[in-house]
């Protein structure tokens, strides 16, 4: 109730919309915020595992791209939470293992003012270190058919130091057809480091085989190893 009544009156002050339904004076309303949960899924991106959070679809998807593409940072709290979950997860498999965070593009820095990715990281309480560096700019991977990602892709990233001995964590916020997750493995390899999980917030369900892993358990002694 004291939340409820917080919210109403962050909304006289600062009228919002829910980034996931539009619905009028809630950034995010109940219903939308209940589809943040985390229902942690197994994946693989060749034979690499990767966890994920949440299904790219629906009000999950609307609410990404609020965020990402609409400056809706407002609902990076909410966003920080389900990834923290697959973090958790990945973390707790691979406790020696570092985060290493894909980087966004200058274009869409500009664009945004803010990295996405590491924005989520940071509101979660992990480390954000910079280890990838983008070498060259890359078309859009929305507009791109599933063949032309990797394409797109190859050669874009690069390790700023050498990584030798170093294992590594790749965090993204949606696995589509894993060709980012797959130029990040190279460029750290290239590096003489290794990748040996990746975590995403959501996955795009139509596109990718998943497995059931449950719900967002917290890890409490994995997050204090990378927080």
């Amino acid at each position: 109730m004291l939340l409820d009544a917080l919210r109403d009156f962050a909304a006289l002050v600062m009228p919002v919309a829910c980034a996931g339904c539009g619905a009028e004076d809630r950034a995010l309303c109940t219903k939308c915020r209940q589809a943040l949960v985390p229902q942690l899924t197994h994946h693989s991106v060749d034979s690499l595992p990767v966890v994920s959070a949440l299904r790219y679809e629906g009000s999950v998807r609307r609410v990404v791209l609020a965020f990402k593409d609409h400056g809706r940072t407002d609902v990076a709290a909410a966003l920080a939470s389900p990834l923290a979950a697959a973090l958790d997860r990945a973390i707790h498999e691979h406790p020696a293992a570092q985060l290493v965070a894909i980087p966004t593009s200058r274009a869409a820095y500009r664009r945004r003012g803010y990295d996405p990715v590491r924005r989520l990281l940071i509101r979660g309480g992990f480390a954000a270190p910079r280890v990838l560096t983008r070498t060259r700019s890359t078309g859009s991977q929305k507009s791109l058919a599933l063949a032309d990602r990797a394409e797109n892709l190859v050669g874009a990233l690069a390790a700023r130091r050498d990584l030798a001995g170093r294992t590594f964590i790749v965090v993204d916020d949606i696995l589509t057809s894993g060709a980012t997750i797959r130029e990040a493995i190279r460029a750290i390899s290239a590096a003489r480091g290794e990748v040996v999980c990746a975590a995403v917030l959501a996955f795009t369900p139509r596109l990718l085989p998943m497995r059931d892993i449950g719900g967002g358990e917290d890890y409490g002694k994995a997050k204090g190893a990378q927080r």
